[in-house]
């Protein structure tokens, strides 16, 4: 019955990520003053489907400089890690439960590192050297900020579990007293996912298409399909932690939505950050914001204690 739930619960990601990719082109034709996939299927809809045939069809060319099997296989283990962190997904029926399920999100968010590597490496081109040296340089940095606004609810809550963060915000979201850290977990969870502003992994204006410029075809649709499965992820994860974390309830989906929305949006809104300023932002802005923040919770946290206990 794992199994079974696990098989359901990846083929609704891979339609989740085509739609998402739908929402994504209209919404940024709309934004454009234009009309966005309009031909395939009613409005549209069938867009998603028509480029993964047309992306997996197509035949599977390598640069003669490669190193061929890393460069096919990168891909791959891209697309298996991101669908990975997957299992953390809270169901409400034939619970797998992780009670280090935290712990377990942050070793398979930062093996993502690996593929972004291995994918610029590979194809020996200049232009994906430099994509995914500082696609590597700003995901490290922003993990640790991303690892210390966990750790803050961990030491609140006491529980590495993704299914105890709902019992603990029936009363109150964790949104309302920790704002500050809303903003900046959302932003930390673009740079992670290598998302406008903090696109610098493709950084299509001066990098052509940075790390994967080399990947065509089935190549550059798993590249494709775990960047947007990332996203939903995060999403998911930033719902459950900051918004509610109701998995059991339909508003809980929407949240996500708006969450993707919110991805679009800000692509559609800003222009690429610089990349010295991206490394300034996290290391000295997000990282004392989340290291006061840190001391503040251990100290809601001992008050705790001193009041039940003592």
């Amino acid at each position: 019955m794992y199994l079974l739930t696990c098989m359901f619960m990846l083929i609704i990601i891979m339609v989740s990520v085509g739609f998402f990719t739908l929402l994504e082109r209209k919404v940024l034709s709309y934004m454009q003053v234009r009309k966005g996939p309009n031909k395939v299927g009613h409005s549209g809809l069938l867009q998603p489907f028509s480029d993964g045939l047309k992306l997996f069809f197509k035949e599977n060319i390598f640069p003669l400089n490669s190193n061929y099997l890393i460069y096919y296989l990168c891909p791959v283990f891209s697309l298996i890690q991101s669908l990975f962190m997957w299992c953390l997904f809270p169901y409400y029926i034939n619970c797998v439960s992780f009670m280090f399920g935290f712990i377990f999100f942050l070793c398979c968010s930062s093996l993502g590192v690996y593929s972004l590597i291995i994918c610029g490496w590979a194809s020996n081109s200049v232009y994906s050297i430099l994509g995914c040296l500082r696609s590597v340089s700003q995901a490290i940095s922003y993990e640790v900020s991303i690892s210390l606004i966990l750790f803050m609810y961990f030491f609140l809550l006491n529980s590495y579990n993704l299914a105890d963060y709902y019992f603990f915000q029936t009363d109150i979201w964790f949104i309302f007293f920790s704002l500050p850290m809303f903003f900046c977990w959302l932003s930390c969870c673009m740079a992670e996912t290598n998302r406008s502003p903090f696109d610098f992994s493709e950084g299509e204006s001066e990098l052509v298409s940075g790390f994967n410029i080399e990947y065509g075809a089935s190549g550059f649709a798993f590249l494709f399909i775990s960047e947007y499965s990332s996203i939903i992820f995060m999403s998911m994860l930033t719902t459950l932690v900051f918004l509610g974390g109701d998995y059991y309830s339909l508003l809980f989906y929407f949240k996500i939505i708006m969450l993707c929305f919110f991805f679009i949006w800000v692509r559609c809104s800003l222009p690429r950050y610089r990349y010295d300023k991206l490394m300034y932002l996290a290391w000295k802005s997000y990282l004392p914001v989340s290291l006061n923040y840190l001391f503040f919770f251990l100290f809601i946290k001992s008050l705790i204690f001193y009041h039940f206990f003592l």
